[in-house]
């Protein structure tokens, strides 16, 4: 076996971080990241790193937001009634709902001004460069190309 290339399915173990704050790790959760190289099921920065690695290499990589969440958008921040929310909704709290077209978005409780409140649909990384600890773990199985 020798370097990723894309279309190999691949185990990596990761760490996230973002200004310093670790958002996610692989290893906490006891298995690595399984998935296939140029199929868009990561971040295109994450995908990026991955390339070119061999089994067992580790390096750390930095992702901008460009290929990671994309630009945090303005236009995804709503002020609503208080009253729509469901009873008890605080700051950082998370809530589905749904656009007018009906595809469902996750919103954030960003803040409460008396009888309405602020709710950000952007995703929580969105606008944050992305660092990434990666550890090539095993290529699973290589494409034929």
């Amino acid at each position: 076996m020798g370097a990723v290339k894309l279309g190999d399915l691949v185990r990596v173990h990761y760490i996230g971080t973002t200004e310093g704050e670790q958002f996610d790790s692989s290893y906490e959760r006891g298995e690595p990241l399984e998935f296939t190289v140029g199929t868009r099921q990561v971040v295109a920065g994450f995908e990026n790193g991955v390339l070119g690695m061999t089994l067992g290499e580790i390096k750390t990589i930095n992702v901008p937001f460009s290929l990671a969440y994309g630009p945090h958008n303005p236009d995804m921040v709503i002020e609503e009634k208080l009253a729509a929310l469901p009873p008890g909704a605080e700051v950082g709290a998370t809530l589905v709902g749904r656009d007018e077209s009906g595809q469902q978005l996750r919103f954030r409780v960003m803040e409460l001004r008396g009888d309405t409140v602020v709710l950000d649909a952007n995703h929580p990384l969105s606008g944050k460069r992305l660092t990434f600890r990666l550890e090539l773990m095993e290529i699973v199985e290589e494409s034929e190309e």
